[in-house]
């Protein structure tokens, strides 16, 4: 059974603290930090990033600073470039992934490729009908089944579900959001929908209010199909 670390961080509420440790950041991410002219964003990058590096250091056991980021072949295919998911050097038996929005960024460590996505529900609010349209078909029409105060809650839901796994496989969006089924929340799905990709598990994760997350990981090599795998959540501090 894949045991995974799910951590929340609330960005506001550590981003003195993050600005004060900003140090620890190497030169590639100090670099993006400065690329943003919007100062909140700017705010918001360095804080889940000081927060990632917070977490990978505690679970290697070394100083933050002296976490050192790769990036793995592309999950497309017939793609080899060094752009796909984001790695820590030498040891491929820590895998995390990290996503922000809003006030909140989430992070999924594992032993196994991992992705994990956060979204405020602003997302499909805005973005309805743009976003139903590029899901696979039988998510289209689970969502579309739903009695229509159910659609937005069901398709965050699901867009959550299918960035996860996206980038646990390392391809991001570009892989394809209507390509491969992913499934809607467990409260929203219909019985007969069609299994999530083989060898890996999707699943739904608790959120702060006004927003939907959900991690993917692959199962480790012998795991039945149905082998859940077990989260230990918890919030992130940086005091």
């Amino acid at each position: 059974m894949n045991d995974v670390a799910v951590r929340t961080l609330r960005i506001p509420d550590h981003a003195a603290a993050a600005a004060a440790r900003s140090g620890v950041l190497d030169a590639d991410e100090a670099s993006r930090a400065e690329e943003f002219q919007d100062p909140a964003a700017r705010e918001r990058y360095v804080t889940a990033h000081v927060g990632l590096r917070v977490l990978l250091g505690a679970r290697l056991e070394v100083a933050p600073h002296s976490v050192q980021f790769v990036r793995e072949p592309c999950g497309m295919p017939d793609c080899e470039l060094p752009h796909g998911r984001p790695a820590v050097a030498g040891r491929p038996d820590v895998r995390f992934s990290l996503s922000h929005a809003g006030d909140f960024a989430l992070y999924a460590l594992a032993g196994s490729p991992v992705g994990a996505d956060i979204e405020s529900a602003e997302l499909a609010r805005d973005g309805f009908a743009r976003m139903l349209r590029r899901l696979h078909p039988a998510e289209q029409e689970a969502v579309a089944a739903l009695p229509a105060e159910l659609r937005e809650a069901a398709l965050l839901g699901c867009w959550v579900r299918k960035e996860a796994f996206l980038k646990g496989i390392g391809t991001g969006l570009p892989g394809g959001v209507g390509r491969r089924h992913v499934g809607l929340p467990a409260e929203f799905a219909p019985r007969d929908a069609p299994p999530v990709p083989a060898g890996w598990s999707v699943v739904d994760v608790p959120a702060p209010d006004g927003y939907r997350a959900a991690i993917a990981v692959r199962r480790q090599d012998g795991a039945p199909d149905g082998d859940a795998p077990r989260l230990r959540a918890a919030e992130l501090r940086l005091e």
